[in-house]
């Protein structure tokens, strides 16, 4: 049995591997938006009732227009992306699926665990005679977009032999361009989509996945009645209206990108990659300096199958910023970054 992949955000671990910090943890290990929607006031009738059918069909309505999903295209909400990941591999019979990666490795995990034959992919290129193709788009952690055109060939090619396209845009929210949500040609392309990252509310567990209305339709009796919380369909409803909230949003995770990528130059790192929520930086010195943020309580995303990597979420104010300017100095020289980057 595969052991369990390692994500961001733990800091349970983080408390094992390196103590308490004095000053708290600043969390920078995570692609979620720093600042999270104003969710104001929920109602107690969402968690004192069942989730009712017309909130559902009310937030649906919202992701519908906030992603572009034509109306002939199904559309169904679930406790989260990660759910929506596992209950894919169960809906077909054991096949060969390519991954395009490296990437979230959630997916391959996912397919494996149901006995399909997965290999990950370097480029499309390299799919093959694959019956599923998983992309992420834009990319975890390195930021690769491929374009709708591209996509769209890959899933005519699919389609010849009855095959699927899955595309996980669950970064696409800061990358709305690169979404392929809103082109209905294809009848054998999946999409999910993440609430949680944008809206900088992970622990709300909400996530989406557009595509034909039979496969939808059977996902949703997978996932069974009532899947999404009365808070989510609520909290997720508004903040998908919201259109004024979620463009000043990208306007600010842009400004502070740019801020982060001058922090991380300032200490000699070369930024891979990455989307507004999240840099990749590439150093030989990747774990000595993933060791040494730890130890004065900055936590950032390190990769046991790419260890020249590490990931970097936003910050959420000046302050943030500036502890982490602050760590990197302190550490920089310690893990002879400059001399060996």
């Amino acid at each position: 049995m595969p052991l369990p992949v390692r994500h961001g955000g733990d800091l349970s671990a983080a408390r094992r591997a390196f103590g308490t910090p004095e000053g708290g943890w600043l969390d920078l290990s995570t692609g979620v938006n720093p600042w999270p929607y104003p969710c104001g006031d929920i109602d107690p009738e969402t968690l004192t009732r069942l989730p009712q059918n017309d909130a559902l069909e009310a937030l649906l309505a919202a992701a519908r227009r906030a992603y572009g999903v034509p109306p002939d295209q199904g559309l169904i909400a679930a406790p989260g992306s990660q759910a929506l990941i596992q209950v894919l591999p169960g809906m077909r019979r054991r096949c060969r699926v390519a991954v395009l990666g490296p990437t979230y490795e959630e997916h391959a995990v996912a397919w494996r665990g149901r006995g399909h034959a997965v290999d990950e992919a370097a480029t499309l290129a390299d799919c093959g005679d694959a019956d599923v193709v998983v992309v992420v788009n834009p990319n975890n952690p390195d930021g690769r977009v491929i374009d709708a055109v591209t996509l769209v060939g890959v899933a005519e090619r699919l389609a010849a032999r009855g095959g699927w396209l899955v595309v996980d845009e669950s970064f696409a929210d800061v990358a709305p361009r690169a979404s392929l949500a809103s082109n209905p040609a294809q009848a054998n392309t999946l999409i999910i989509r993440s609430f949680g990252k944008f809206f900088g509310l992970p622990g709300l567990r909400l996530g989406f996945i557009a595509g034909p209305r039979a496969l939808t339709d059977s996902i949703a009796r997978r996932l069974g009645p009532w899947a999404v919380s009365g808070p989510a369909l609520d909290i997720g409803r508004r903040a998908l209206a919201d259109a004024e909230w979620a463009a000043g949003t990208r306007l600010r995770l842009g400004a502070m990108r740019r801020k982060l990528d001058a922090v991380l130059a300032e200490g000699g790192l070369t930024v891979a990659g990455g989307t507004d929520l999240f840099r990749l930086v590439e150093t030989p010195a990747a774990r000595d300096l993933h060791r040494s943020l730890g130890r004065v309580g900055v936590l950032v995303r390190s990769f046991e199958r790419h260890s020249c990597w590490l990931r970097v979420g936003l910050p959420s104010s000046a302050e943030a910023l500036q502890r982490l300017s602050a760590a990197l100095k302190k550490a920089l020289p310690d893990v002879g970054v400059r001399e060996r980057g």
